[in-house]
């Protein structure tokens, strides 16, 4: 089993059937809220945005997408949580994969530290059973068998890619392309490619990246060049502004639909067969991420993501689900 740290090895690339065209998917990082500028603890998080959840699936459905909501523990063990999404999830209009947050994740056998906030750090028993009573628990609370999987704060390690396929888990989604989080004990993900591509040979465990793609004059040397504009205070803007090089993600965090139109070009162009969405579900009740903070800021966040989807669907990008991806990707 290939460690998801690691860039994949040649020839390991996915390929879908001709019906599967080119398409994106929504993940919703489905989590508790907290002080983002605090560091973690296992108590003191909330859960007030969970009736929130409820107009943003009917948001969805009306654009006939089909959200992914990658629930951590706070969340897999609310009430609330699954008297909402689990009748979307059973219905079809919704998925339900696992995200996981091990500060607040049982068995709590660690110390809370920023390094072994990332869950690939743990020891790899300590991993493994965080991420079963989370799996277990998912499937009890929402009434189908979690597929997909990403690990909070994108934090994998070497034992994470055989944990999933001993739980079950056919897709991974922690790799965020182009970020490397070393600096803070964590995974170093800035050579990974963007395309989807297989984590073993005998392809039943699928890695499906974060989209982030580098814009501008200078973006065919963006892996090179960007990490090292990062090292002079305020030069990555300067850059951007002068339309050389700019980092977007496909997020309506701290990225603009005008940045996000123009990645989404770049990933067409590019070839991309796959474009992942991704946001944080406290998001959707103002004042619990730096990015919504007003009743404004929220209708700003709905409004990103009628206009991006309106683009794919101008593009030919389609949305698809898991179930979609399962069914089209050729082994």
């Amino acid at each position: 089993m290939h460690a998801i740290t690691d860039p994949p090895s040649p020839g390991s690339h996915a390929r879908f059937d001709a019906q599967f065209g080119r398409r994106f998917i929504l993940t919703v990082d489905t989590e508790e809220e907290f002080d983002w500028s605090k560091p973690l603890a296992r108590e003191g998080h909330t859960l007030d945005h969970l009736t929130r959840l409820a107009k943003f699936q009917t948001f969805c459905e009306a654009l006939d997408v089909v959200p992914i909501y990658l629930v951590d523990w706070p969340i897999a063990t609310s009430k609330l949580a699954a008297e909402i999404l689990r009748p979307s999830v059973l219905a079809g209009k919704a998925e339900v994969g696992v995200q996981l947050h091990p500060w607040v994740n049982p068995p709590y056998d660690e110390e809370v530290t920023p390094a072994n906030s990332f869950a690939g750090n743990l020891p790899r028993e300590l991993e493994a059973a965080k991420l079963g009573n989370l799996r277990d628990r998912i499937e009890q609370a929402f009434g189908t068998a979690p597929l997909i999987y990403r690990a909070g704060r994108y934090g994998t390690g070497p034992n994470t890619a055989q944990i999933l396929s001993d739980e079950g888990i056919a897709i991974d989604t922690s790799v965020r392309a182009n970020f490397d989080y070393s600096a803070g004990a964590g995974p170093d993900y800035s050579r990974h490619p963007l395309s989807p591509y297989w984590l073993d040979g005998e392809r039943t465990l699928l890695e499906l990246p974060l989209t982030t793609v580098y814009w501008g004059m200078l973006r065919r040397q963006g892996r090179a060049l960007y990490p090292l504009s990062q090292r002079v205070p305020h030069l990555p803007g300067v850059l951007s502004r002068l339309g050389l090089l700019e980092r977007i993600s496909l997020t309506p965090e701290g990225v603009g639909i005008d940045e996000a139109i123009r990645a989404i070009d770049i990933a067409v162009d590019d070839g991309l067969p796959l474009l992942v969405f991704s946001f944080h579900s406290p998001s959707l009740q103002p004042g619990h991420t730096p990015y919504v903070r007003s009743d404004r800021d929220l209708d700003a966040l709905y409004g990103w993501f009628r206009e991006a989807f309106a683009y794919c669907e101008r593009c030919g990008v389609a949305p698809t689900s898991v179930g979609g991806i399962m069914q089209s990707v050729m082994r």
